[in-house]
């Protein structure tokens, strides 16, 4: 399971959205199931953001 907090904390450089979804794309090589546990904190973290994820992941 791939976990949202995993991400944020692997990627602490990251300051903005974008490179978030970008960094899930990635992550979910050979995994089935992501989770997100957390919201993302930037400041540019759009109110649609569990879609956008979800859609990156998928």
């Amino acid at each position: 399971m791939l976990l949202l907090s995993e991400i944020i904390i692997a990627n602490a450089q990251f300051v903005s959205f974008d490179e978030l979804v970008e960094a899930v794309g990635y992550a979910k090589e050979g995994k089935m199931f992501f989770r997100m546990d957390v919201k993302p904190p930037y400041p540019d973290t759009p109110e649609d953001w569990e879609d956008r994820l979800e859609a990156a992941f998928n």
